[in-house]
């Protein structure tokens, strides 16, 4: 493509001038910006954005997004783009004061300045609140009201003075391709403009450009409700265009509503009503909008607002006196998970998309495509905004329909990490789901896929339990969505054998005469190893960020199955290989019973003539064998610490499969086991949760997972950036923590300090019920060594914890290798 490559960017809103301007800062000055409306208010949904940035999110990534968003238009030239009035959320139950105590530890931990606030300071702060109904309120200083139609003209100046060009009242009819790659993209007054590379950022009309090359892309435009009030007594005298705001932004979330000043005017915003879907097709069609009118402004509709009025005089008493002055119903984009949008379509190289993205979060993610498209990673870590982390079932209309309006609804309530989607459930069902049901299995969801978390058959175990067995009382919080049968699951699994549904973990066959060379290029480890090894590796990306750990078994010569972490190494895999390799989701067609414990042997054996001692069945090898007649592949790994296999058949086998183990464990105490004891036995192993524990923001060397890099090998993605690095080289650590108190529980998230400042934050964590006191993993400073005192807050407390060498549970790995 040369060295500035031919950039189209469809959408001139606050994405696509966001990304212009990120381009043309790097020297790509070949960028052409074309929008169907006007410019610069082109009718979409920047046009009518209220402006609110509030910073603070459970994401990191998202957070980072925002908070760079905040930096990029407080430095633009001219009149402000962003005024830094700050944000104020309050809470008005007992129940959103302790989730405003939570987010303030997310804004630690991710470095955004807050504290939780009384009643009075609440009143100090925005001077129409009414302090009886509010218990508390969130204040962070560094939120405030983006400027989003001026921020695009700043943008788009600055962008064209560097070379770039923007081209108003432009509908692309075509993207033009060649060979698999986009060449170029036809308006509708039949102009050809070139392209090496076409990025859209269309917001809500993002899926109709996706269909011009055959992509799907999972969005839902919803209409939201905005109205402006008249002349507010309290605010009177307030007409400075130039500021045109003091008072903080506010939320009231308890009603789903937030604030902003329009001088002497309020803005509303409401969540609180039915969901809107709007059909695009349907939008009038404005050839002049203004900012009474434009497409992605649809009629207010008063009756829905009705109930939203009433909360907001509760609240901020002035409005008593005042009347609603205009309204309108606003198009935005909501997505099954509520993340942004990002990634390059997979069957046309060059056509990429940055969809759903709000004003809030624009400048970051722009800058993130901009690095893709540039240095070909983002600095920021995308897993949880790629278009691909998506598996078919998730993509399809009814889907993303009914999934996108739930997210519309739930924008503001408090939801618990585990909290499950209600509807829709039973999407995917492993073969052993009818026996699970049976056995009164607590199911929670993910990527369709219903996981068993505990089986209420084991609740009579937990009096059973030793003593130093018995879990602790928890909090309210970290008690929901939890039950103490997890102890007795664990407990099974350490003492006895225990069954563990492994089938919704991705499994990708490799196949093909260039396999072994394809997995030796994408992987950190060996590939090119005898038939039936298995291989834990990592896959990097150029500068060495953790892409994904894999699990890679060799079958034979020139077939692989690879566990996987999601749809993302489906994707990755597809795009990367050549001809001679083929690659396949094989997920959906298999299946896995996980079988563990220190009777898992004597479980197994007497199923089969085949020999499954540890002489003939090593550590990480596998075996075809059959089990009572149904062929399987068994491999010698485990993620729970205990000796056992991960046994793979056909679907069409694996309730059969699932009745012969059952049957056959009886005598030895066999227990179905679900995934909060395989949560609490990993980490008491220190085995690492990709996504979670660490991403592509982290070095294998940091994440303690040097010795997945093999140190005779080079040539792969990444070697050149850890090349030299080592376990010492690093300066902060995924570090193993104990609570000190045995009981106390966290989550993941919260901010963690050393000697009172806040030093890094918590990955994932359990109660270690081996060990009998709770665990968390977090990013931490290398210099802390074993005993080296911490505190974790959690909510509006601190709990001590201290580091602790890791592996917390058979460090020697005896139990496995039995």
């Amino acid at each position: 493509m040369g060295a500035t490559p031919r950039v189209v960017i469809i959408g001139a809103g606050i994405v696509g001038a966001n990304l212009a301007d990120e381009l043309a800062e790097r020297g790509w000055h070949q960028v052409t910006v074309v929008d169907q409306g006007p410019l610069p208010l082109t009718g979409g949904s920047t046009s009518h954005a209220p402006g609110l940035v509030f910073q603070t999110n459970a994401s990191k990534t998202m957070t980072e997004f925002a908070t760079y968003t905040v930096e990029k238009f407080k430095a633009l030239d001219g009149e402000w783009c962003f005024n830094q009035v700050g944000g104020l959320e309050v809470a008005t139950t007992p129940e959103r004061l302790a989730e405003l105590h939570r987010r303030q530890g997310w804004a630690t931990s991710w470095g955004i300045p807050g504290e939780v606030v009384d009643p009075r300071r609440c009143v100090e702060l925005h001077p129409l609140i009414d302090p009886e109904p509010v218990l508390g309120g969130f204040h962070t200083p560094t939120d405030g009201l983006a400027k989003a139609s001026r921020a695009v003209v700043a943008l788009a100046r600055r962008a064209e003075s560097r070379g770039a060009m923007f081209r108003g009242s432009t509908r692309i009819t075509e993207v033009l391709q060649q060979g698999g790659r986009v060449t170029g993209v036809r308006t509708a007054e039949n102009d050809v403009i070139p392209a090496d590379i076409v990025v859209s950022c269309a917001g809500f009309w993002g899926p109709a450009v996706g269909e011009l090359v055959g992509m799907t892309v999972p969005l839902l435009p919803l209409a939201h409700q905005y109205a402006r009030t008249g002349q507010v007594a309290d605010l009177v005298g307030r007409n400075d265009e130039a500021i045109e705001a003091r008072l903080p932004i506010l939320r009231h979330q308890d009603r789903d509503l937030y604030y902003r000043e329009h001088n002497d005017r309020l803005g509303i915003g409401s969540y609180a009503h039915r969901p809107m879907p709007a059909d695009i097709s349907d939008l009038p069609d404005v050839e002049d909008p203004s900012e009474a009118a434009m497409p992605s402004m649809l009629p207010f509709t008063e009756e829905d607002f009705a109930p939203a009025w009433e909360d907001s005089k509760a609240l901020l008493p002035s409005l008593r006196a005042a009347k609603i002055d205009t309204g309108f119903n606003g198009i935005f984009s909501f997505t099954p998970d509520g993340g942004p949008l990002i990634g390059e379509s997979p069957d046309v190289a060059g056509f990429w998309i940055a969809e759903a993205v709000w004003v809030t979060h624009s400048a970051g993610v722009a800058r993130a495509v901009a690095q893709l498209l540039v240095d070909g990673r983002s600095s920021v870590a995308l897993h949880g905004c790629d278009v691909h982390r998506f598996d078919v079932i998730e993509t399809t209309a009814a889907y993303v329909e009914e999934t996108s309006q739930q997210n519309f609804v739930e924008v503001y309530d408090v939801l618990h990490p585990l909290q499950p989607k209600a509807s829709p459930r039973d999407l995917r069902v492993s073969p052993f789901h009818q026996r699970q049901r049976e056995l009164g299995a607590f199911f929670l969801e993910a990527h369709g896929w219903e996981r068993p978390h505990w089986y209420e058959a084991n609740a009579h175990l937990v009096a059973q339990l030793p003593p130093e067995w018995q879990p602790p009382a928890r909090d309210e919080w970290s008690a929901m969505f939890h039950s103490p049968i997890a102890a007795a699951e664990a407990w099974q699994t350490r003492t006895a054998v225990a069954l563990y549904d492994m089938t919704p973990l991705k499994r990708i066959e490799v196949s093909g005469p260039g396999a072994v060379e394809f997995l030796q290029r994408l992987t950190t480890g060996q590939m090119d190893k005898s038939v039936g090894s298995v291989t834990y590796t990592l896959a990097l990306d150029e500068a060495g960020g953790i892409r994904s750990d894999l699990t890679v078994a060799r079958l034979d010569e020139h077939l692989f199955q690879v566990g996987a972490n999601g749809n993302l190494d489906v994707d990755y895999f597809r795009r990367m290989a050549p001809e001679t390799v083929q690659v396949r989701d094989i997920t959906g067609g298999t299946c896995c019973i996980g079988v563990w414990g220190p009777l898992a042997r004597d479980l197994v054996q007497p199923l089969t003539g085949d020999d499954f001692s540890h002489e003939a069945l090593k550590y990480f090898r596998l075996r075809r064998a059959q089990i009572a007649g149904i062929p399987v592949t068994a491999m010698r790994l485990s993620y729970v610490g205990e000796l056992g296999w991960e046994i793979y058949a056909s679907a069409a086998y694996g309730q059969r499969l699932w009745d012969l183990l059952w049957e056959a464990g009886q005598p030895l105490g066999v227990v179905a086991a679900g995934r909060a004891a395989f949560n609490s036995l990993r980490l008491e192993k220190g085995y690492r949760s990709w996504g979670t524990d660490m991403t592509t923001e982290h070095d294998p060397y940091e994440a303690g997972l040097g010795f997945a890099v093999s140190k005779k090998k080079t040539g792969y993605v990444g070697h050149a950036a850890i090349a030299g690095r080592s376990n010492e080289s690093v300066s902060r650590r995924l570090t193993c923590l104990t609570v000190d108190d045995g009981h106390s529980m966290v989550l993941g998230s919260e901010p963690v300090f050393v000697d009172g400042v806040s030093s890094g934050y918590v990955t994932s964590a359990a109660f270690g019920h081996t060990i009998g006191k709770p665990i968390a993993y977090a990013w931490l400073p290398a210099n802390l060594t074993e005993g080296a005192k911490v505190e974790i807050r959690y909510f509006d407390r601190m709990i001590r914890a201290a580091v602790a060498a890791e592996p917390l549970v058979d460090p020697q790995m005896a139990r496995i290798r039995r």
